[in-house]
């Protein structure tokens, strides 16, 4: 199994253990450790990929061959995160919310008065984009998407999705075909 340490160029990560590792895992609080940024990685990692690494709280989208885009995120509380291997098959901009039912019978108080859906915009808790994780060709209900809630980046606190802030959502975007693999690490 490829874990973060691995992914990482390991010939950069043995060089500068700091500029590489910097931000893992942190609650980010300021934007600037928060910022995403290009990082070395190895050379046979599948370009237009997407990685994702819940326990420090990043994403790494491949875009040529040694290189990818780190972004830093939210994830699930522990035993939430999806693990392995699906297909984004959907984006949406500006998308509309609907809680699944296992967040409203977990918590009704928050979620069921959203039941019939939220219309997307600036506080829908999608964010300004969203991409939808397929496996076996059905809806995972997991997605990739941005967040009204900056300050929760470095944190484990969604019911599953992987929340980027929406400056990043909005850039890694348009950087992401239908079809793409997103593959989750534990």
């Amino acid at each position: 199994m490829l874990t973060r340490r691995h992914f990482i160029a390991t010939g950069f990560a043995a060089l500068t253990p700091s500029a590489v590792l910097g931000h893992a895992g942190l609650p980010h609080k300021s934007l600037e450790t928060m910022r995403a940024r290009d990082v070395e990685i190895r050379d046979d990692v599948e370009v237009d990929t997407i990685h994702v690494f819940p326990d420090y709280f990043s994403i790494y989208h491949v875009r040529a061959p040694g290189r990818a885009r780190e972004y830093h995120v939210a994830v699930g509380d522990d035993g939430r995160n999806l693990r392995g291997t699906t297909v984004i098959k959907r984006k949406e901009e500006w998308p509309s919310w609907t809680p699944t039912q296992n967040m409203i019978r977990r918590e009704p108080q928050t979620y069921a008065k959203y039941a019939d859906g939220m219309p997307g915009g600036p506080d829908n808790p999608l964010g300004a984009r969203a991409m939808y994780l397929y496996r076996g060709g059905r809806d995972t209900m997991y997605r990739i998407h941005g967040t009204p809630q900056p300050w929760t980046i470095g944190q484990a606190v969604s019911s599953g999705c992987i929340r980027l802030t929406n400056d990043d959502v909005i850039e890694l975007y348009p950087n992401v075909k239908i079809g793409t693999k997103v593959i989750s690490y534990r």
